[in-house]
């Protein structure tokens, strides 16, 4: 189903349920996360419009909540795509309550194994796209006084290691620009979550893209390179309906957090990152502060 043809079939609810519920913009919700994250929307009887390039793949799903979901063809990559689909869903749907940037893959390679383009794809999608569409949504935000936006991050937002430089780079800009976004726009009215997933039961690992290898990067990229790729989707140990319940209770908190870590991995993972932060902080702050540092 595309926006054109979505908007007939829409446009039958009734205006008394459309102001009961809350209206998500989904990009990559066909699958994984996405998926769970649409899934637990509708359950609680909310509107959603589901951007994703593949409309076809949603067909099902839209035949079984022809009044909830619309679907809408979008490559998040594509500007002009990104504002004819926000302003599609909004004609159909009504303003947009909440925003998931939740698109992306992965990305297997050593910094300089990683080329130019490669970059720039992992940047685009990864970081200019959620910008873009949150800057599409913000002023309807903005003049509603409400809304939120969910950018989903992975605990490679806050740590990386050999191998994710490329992905890890691109999370990281994300969350610290949405750092920025959460102090302009929380006097606003306007809300912005961080989500940071770790390991989940998706087919993530089977779109992974891997660079030509450099043989002096065999030891610290080799292993990952070979065992990430396809390795054990579907089993991972996170359960994408219970992070889309998390999800969904973070955002009916009355004050929430910034951060949402999703996984038990996400958590050992950061707060080791955090605990390392704080060791080189101890053993350099004699070098760093006072008269070391400072004009007497």
């Amino acid at each position: 189903m595309t926006a054109s043809s979505s908007v007939s079939s829409a446009s039958a609810s009734s205006a008394g349920s459309d102001a009961a519920r809350r209206h998500w913009f989904v990009t990559g919700a066909n699958s994984g996360l996405g998926a769970a994250f649409v899934d637990a929307a509708l359950a609680a009887g909310d509107r959603v419009t589901a951007a994703v390039r593949r409309p076809e793949t949603m067909a099902k799903k839209a035949a079984d909540h022809p009044e909830l979901l619309t679907v809408v063809r979008l490559e998040v990559t594509d500007a002009d795509g990104c504002a004819t689909a926000v302003h599609d869903a909004e004609a159909v749907g009504g303003p947009i309550d909440v925003l998931v940037n939740n698109a992306g893959f992965g990305t297997v390679g050593a910094v300089e194994e990683t080329g130019e383009d490669e970059l720039r794809r992992v940047l685009d999608v990864m970081f200019h796209a959620p910008l873009r569409l949150t800057r599409l949504v913000l002023p309807g935000m903005r003049r509603r006084r409400s809304g939120t936006v969910v950018q989903v991050s992975s605990m490679g937002g806050l740590l990386s290691f050999a191998g994710v430089g490329a992905y890890c780079a691109a999370k990281g800009a994300l969350e610290l620009a949405s750092e920025a976004l959460s102090e302009e726009v929380r006097p606003l009215g306007v809300r912005v979550l961080i989500v940071e997933p770790g390991a989940f039961r998706t087919a993530f690992n089977g779109a992974i893209s891997t660079p030509p290898p450099l043989p002096d990067y065999a030891a610290t990229v080799g292993p990952l390179r070979e065992s990430l790729p396809g390795a054990l989707d579907g089993q991972q140990p996170g359960d994408p309906r219970k992070a889309a319940d998390a999800l969904l209770a973070v955002l009916g908190l009355p004050d929430p957090p910034l951060r949402l870590a999703l996984g038990d991995d996400a958590f050992e993972a950061i707060r080791a990152k955090l605990a390392a932060v704080e060791a080189d902080l101890a053993a350099t702050e004699h070098l760093g502060t006072g008269a070391a540092i400072n004009f007497p």
